[in-house]
């Protein structure tokens, strides 16, 4: 586990403790992706996912703000705008779930999704975990290009979904 502390998301807002960020340098046509959790734009990442991302419309703020504070986060910015996102949860040893990973309909097309599933991929923070996990319902394509594949044993994976919760 690294030895840096985490940002932490409080009901007052965003808190950034010391830490190492470990951003990436590269930009893409002007666009760059960055674990700096002070960078990220609170109130798009709970607009796109409460109101654009089929997986959990109308998930309350409180509750994207819990999952940011629990998770490796990566935003995909152009310059100061943020575009894109994803968390990683993990116990930063044996596996990991990539969860809420999305682009603004606007910067599609630019390959933004390869490069954001590829920089998680190569985070030094998540190597060497013994398995990745995740659910999607239309980007199948995008994970099978950095390894992923449909469960060797689907009769061993069980699930609890209750999928109104955000609506009660």
């Amino acid at each position: 586990m690294n030895t840096s502390s985490r940002n932490q998301i409080t009901k007052g807002g965003l808190r950034q403790a010391q830490e190492l960020i470990i951003t990436t340098a590269t930009m893409i046509e002007g666009y760059h992706i960055s674990t700096d959790k002070a960078l990220l734009d609170l109130d798009a990442i709970h607009a796109f996912l409460s109101t654009k991302a089929y997986w959990c419309l109308n998930i309350p703020r409180e509750r994207v703000l819990r999952s940011i504070a629990h998770s490796r986060c990566y935003g995909v910015y152009k310059g100061t705008e943020q575009v894109g996102f994803a968390r990683v949860i993990s116990d930063m040893a044996t596996i990991a779930y990539l969860g809420d990973v999305y682009i603004e309909e606007a910067h599609r097309g630019r390959r933004l999704s390869k490069w954001l599933v590829g920089t998680i991929m190569n985070d030094p923070e998540l190597q060497g975990l013994r398995r990745w996990i995740l659910l999607t319902g239309d980007a199948h394509g995008l994970y099978r290009r950095h390894g992923w594949t449909d469960l060797a044993d689907p009769t061993r994976w069980m699930e609890r979904h209750d999928k109104e919760v955000y609506g009660r």
